[in-house]
């Protein structure tokens, strides 16, 4: 076995801010480096729309599974025809909750804490992923290109969700949040990123109703704000934490002024009841983008938000395109903040110290290096991630739990 020593050039991190203690809504954390919400698509069709946690998942989270640790799972649907992806499981019939009672049982086992994060795709779902049945969104926008199953999106649009919809949505995420819990899950988080559901809703180039759920920045927060509040009476607002990305570009989001409209969200979240609030709020980095490299990403987003402005707001300087004046505004409500995109082992420990983040999220580090905690507190070396086999592969363990730990094999790359 080899020695765990420090290869040369890796620095030890387990006296850093990474390594202290975090009360995070109920959980007692040991370190702050979380296991990203990661879509795997491993999971087995029980049958149409229904899709079940199976022994390799229960495999791939009890070996990332640490002491005082703090896991996410992958978008996990709330009800029958939310997903838009073969793979993913969902938590809402008998079988799903006993396949996740066995992943909850093996992190906790290992004395670490999960949360399932609940999602609903919206109108990044395809008819044939809904038993044929027309996707939902806030308003009759489709994306660009195609569905994963090849189908037009122009040629399939969505349509927007009837008011008595919304409400009865939001009101399913609480009763996802529930039977979370009934899988022995710690808490759940919300799904409001990426250009899904909720994310549709906030962004004004989606979303362009002209009822109480649209049109003003206050109407289109109405949504995501309404489901938090339902989560949060669900099982306690100490098991709740919401994943949002103003700065996203995925599923054709684009909004005219992410700073200004976050920043109104964030204060509404930090000013809701305290029986209503969030533990957390978890962002996306705008330096990350699934297909743009970061200088690609970042020199984008700052054209667009110079540009794509009313001619008001135009005139005006705009702002840096950071995380930081949301983790502030949240700050003022007890808010904690979590923050993910692009994280590596040099930059995690100083976005902690610096104070503009109480925890930090890795995600493609994390799929490579089971022991990622380990890897990082006592300098070990890496192993390097194949993108490839991100989204499934053939056969379905491969690059999901036969990356090695520590023991079984060095590695040397360096991130």
């Amino acid at each position: 076995m080899p020695k765990a020593d420090s290869p040369p050039g890796f620095k030890p991190l387990k006296d850093t801010a990474l390594f202290t203690p975090l009360r995070l809504g109920s959980l007692s954390l040991e370190h702050r480096i979380v296991q990203a919400p990661l879509t795997r698509m491993r999971g087995t069709k029980e049958s149409d729309g229904v899709v079940v946690p199976n022994e390799l998942n229960v495999e791939y989270y009890r070996q990332r599974a640490n002491k005082g640790g703090f896991q996410l799972t992958e978008a996990t649907d709330i009800c029958k025809y939310a997903g838009g992806y073969p793979g993913v499981p969902g938590i809402f019939t008998p079988s799903q909750i006993a396949g996740w009672k066995k992943v909850t049982d093996a992190v906790h086992f290992k004395r670490g804490f999960i949360f399932c994060q609940i999602w609903h795709t919206g109108r990044a779902s395809p008819a044939s992923f809904r038993g044929g049945q027309q996707s939902w969104s806030s308003s009759g926008i489709p994306m660009s290109g195609n569905y994963l199953d090849g189908t037009s999106c122009a040629e399939n649009p969505p349509r927007p969700m009837t008011i008595e919809e919304i409400h009865a949505t939001a009101e399913e995420f609480g009763a996802a949040a529930k039977r979370a819990l009934e899988a022995g899950f710690d808490g759940v988080e919300i799904h409001g990123a990426n250009g899904y559901l909720l994310d549709q809703f906030l962004h004004d180039n989606v979303n362009n109703r002209t009822d109480e759920y649209g049109g003003s920045v206050e109407n289109r927060c109405r949504f995501p704000l309404e489901v938090i509040q339902e989560t949060c009476k669900a099982i306690g607002a100490n098991k709740v934490g919401i994943r949002l990305s103003p700065f996203n570009y995925f599923q054709d989001t684009r909004d005219s002024n992410p700073n200004e409209h976050w920043e109104y969200l964030c204060g509404k979240i930090a000013s809701l009841p305290e029986a209503e609030r969030p533990a957390y709020v978890h962002m996306v980095e705008p330096r990350f983008d699934e297909v743009l490299d970061e200088k690609a990403k970042l020199d984008a987003l700052s054209a667009y938000t110079c540009t794509n402005r009313v001619e008001a707001k135009a005139r005006a300087k705009p702002k840096a395109n950071s995380l930081v004046t949301f983790r502030s505004i949240l700050a003022n409500g007890g808010v904690k903040f979590l923050a993910a995109g692009g994280f590596n082992r040099d930059n995690a420990a100083p976005k902690i110290e610096s104070n503009d983040a109480d925890a930090v999220i890795f995600g493609r580090w994390f799929i490579a290096n089971p022991d990622l905690p380990r890897r990082l507190s006592e300098g070990l070396s890496l192993n390097q991630y194949d993108r490839s086999t991100f989204y499934g592969a053939d056969p379905p363990s491969k690059g999901y739990v036969d990356y090695p730990f520590f023991e079984e094999k060095l590695a040397t790359c360096s991130i």
